[in-house]
């Protein structure tokens, strides 16, 4: 959905059956027998066990797999640690492993003017995934809406993606900001990192592009010839017998962009995954709101919140890439005064307001809480009731530590 306000809301009015059919008469997805789909970025081509041999990119006139590898490999591996089994991964875990390619079940559900879903269900010895396969016509993410009935024990499950992309350097999301590690394994310190920590992406980029690998809960990655994965569970049995053999739900997705992760927003693709849009029917025509916004695109407002002690309203904001930046943030609200605090809340500089504009400078991956000393919410019952609601969580964490 594109120009929702920042940190607020849009009504939408439901079409009428003309407009309707007018919508569906749009086919921005081309489907060729069960395997071949051409959507408005790609041409996609599957084998007969589901997973993509071919992902070109029409706008960028490139492939995006690697020649005869097949991408969303679902992958078991045999994990067996010396020591702290439902912690650790050793790095022989690799010798040994199957591959999950038996379908049971795989049909397009839906091939409409706004997304084309393949569903494919698979039997992977005693547990079952099953999985929507999502194309989007207006956005380049290809989603995997993924849903997991484990029986496995000291089981490691990766999915994998070997992309076309020529570099021996990955960049890898962590809490406020990014870093990036050697993809080789030239050295004892590359041979270590075989598993690397990140949080809501991965990215693979060369001269002027890259592959962008998302999700929404898993913390686990690997790269290795420009082969990109995700762990996604583990199921170890010390301490706990039973680790990980339940019903799990995550979703991941790929995102091939120009240029490199910075230039084709893949900070804000993620967030998108991560924080999905949610819709009320029946609600009153209000237009649009925003409570507040930043207008420089690398600039994050991470948190909207009450002052720990209701003085007003905290907003906390990150610099993803690494840059200086100079950043307005408008706040729709009244407010009597706004400061520059630490991450205790506690005033360091007063800030300089202009109307409902306040200057923020902040430094390459600084953390800036911003406290809006007096603000009250004044658009519409929803603001109100948010604010009520922060007040309400406010006292009771005081209350907890009292």
């Amino acid at each position: 959905m594109k120009n929702l306000p920042s940190t607020g809301y849009k009504t939408f009015r439901i079409a009428g059956k003309s407009e309707a059919a007018g919508e569906a008469a749009v086919k921005p997805f081309t489907l060729q027998g069960l395997y071949d789909l051409e959507t408005p970025f790609y041409r996609v081509k599957l084998d007969e066990q589901g997973m993509f041999t071919s992902i070109y990119d029409k706008e960028n006139e490139r492939e995006v797999v690697q020649e005869g590898q097949r991408a969303n490999l679902l992958r078991m591996y045999e994990d067996k640690p010396i020591y702290f089994d439902n912690w650790d991964i050793d790095i022989y875990y690799t010798e040994k492993f199957w591959d999950v390619d038996g379908v049971e079940q795989m049909e397009w559900t839906e091939v409409g003017p706004v997304r084309a879903v393949l569903e494919i269900t698979r039997k992977a010895s005693n547990s079952t995934i099953r999985q929507q396969v999502i194309f989007y016509a207006l956005s380049r993410r290809i989603e995997f809406v993924t849903k997991v009935d484990w029986k496995e024990h000291q089981t490691l499950l990766k999915v994998h993606f070997p992309v076309a992309v020529h570099t021996d350097e990955a960049a890898f999301d962590v809490q406020f900001g990014n870093l990036t590690r050697k993809t080789h394994r030239n050295t004892s310190w590359d041979v270590a990192r075989f598993e690397s920590c990140g949080q809501k992406w991965m990215d693979l980029s060369e001269g002027h592009y890259g592959v962008s690998l998302l999700n929404d809960c898993k913390y686990g990655h690997s790269v290795q010839d420009s082969n990109m994965a995700l762990t996604l569970i583990k199921s170890g049995i010390e301490p706990n017998p039973t680790a990980d053999q339940e019903e799990h739900e995550f979703t991941y997705a790929i995102y091939p962009h120009a240029e490199g992760w910075r230039a084709a927003g893949t900070v804000d693709e993620a967030y998108k995954l991560n924080q999905p849009l949610t819709a009320q029917t029946g609600t009153a025509d209000g237009g649009a709101y925003s409570f507040a916004g930043v207008d420089q695109a690398n600039v994050v407002l991470e948190t909207v919140k009450m002052a720990e002690d209701e003085s007003g309203i905290v907003l906390r904001m990150y610099e993803s890439e690494n840059a200086l930046t100079k950043a307005r943030l408008t706040v729709n609200t009244a407010f009597e005064k706004a400061y520059v605090c630490n991450l205790l809340e506690e005033i360091e500089t007063e800030a300089v307001v202009n109307g409902n504009e306040i200057e923020v400078v902040l430094k390459p991956y600084e953390v800036v809480t911003v406290l809006l000393a007096g603000a009250v919410p004044t658009q519409g019952s929803d603001s109100v009731a948010g604010h009520e609601i922060m007040r309400h969580e406010a006292k009771r964490r005081a209350e907890t530590r009292r």
